[in-house]
């Protein structure tokens, strides 16, 4: 199945274990681990993380991003870069739902993106639900910042270090907190 494809075909729905769809998916996992492990496991020139990088999503990625090590992502498949962007040490992106990062982002060091979440329903536990997460323009995640599923973070916004982002941020704002609430309105 490709990659978009996956990725229309989970959205707003319940992935259940033993299904086909989840088998799917932990396979396409377990092959992007081998290539996190080989990228991770020693220094790397940006040149050779990028393609690294590419191998694990799919897609090239510009000369311009920068992603400093190490890096992870359980998935992989389902993350989109654009341009000018620098991703710091011990960032970690839960991807099966769909991460797409626009240019010019500055996401600060042991960030978390997730766009899963486990059901609530404890028969159910183990299931999974998945929303997206879209990272606008000139945006910056400060230091250990997560985004759960869903979330838009507005252009030129700033989360604050330590925020837990559980809904969307509008543009041109900093927000600040657990959960993150807008402490400024950003003027230039």
């Amino acid at each position: 199945m490709a990659k978009q494809e996956l990725l229309e075909k989970i959205q707003g729905i319940e992935i259940l274990p033993g299904s086909a769809i989840y088998d799917e998916i932990h396979l396409l996992k377990a092959n992007n681990e081998q290539l996190l492990m080989k990228m991770n496991g020693e220094y790397h020139s940006p040149k050779e993380i990028r393609m690294y990088l590419g191998k694990i999503t799919g897609k090239m990625l510009d000369e311009s991003v920068e992603v400093s090590q190490p890096f992870y992502t359980d998935f992989g498949k389902h993350t989109s870069f654009g341009k000018h962007i620098f991703i710091n040490q011990n960032v970690t992106f839960v991807d099966l739902g769909g991460i797409e990062i626009e240019d010019h982002v500055l996401i600060g060091p042991m960030c978390r993106i997730i766009t899963v979440n486990h059901l609530v329903d404890p028969k159910k536990r183990r299931g999974l639900s998945v929303a997206a997460v879209k990272i606008k323009e000139n945006a910056w995640l400060g230091a250990n910042v997560t985004i759960l599923p869903g979330v838009t973070v507005g252009k030129n916004a700033i989360i604050a270090a330590d925020a837990t982002v559980t809904k969307d941020v509008p543009d041109n704002v900093i927000v600040a907190g657990s959960p993150a609430t807008i402490i400024k309105e950003i003027s230039y």
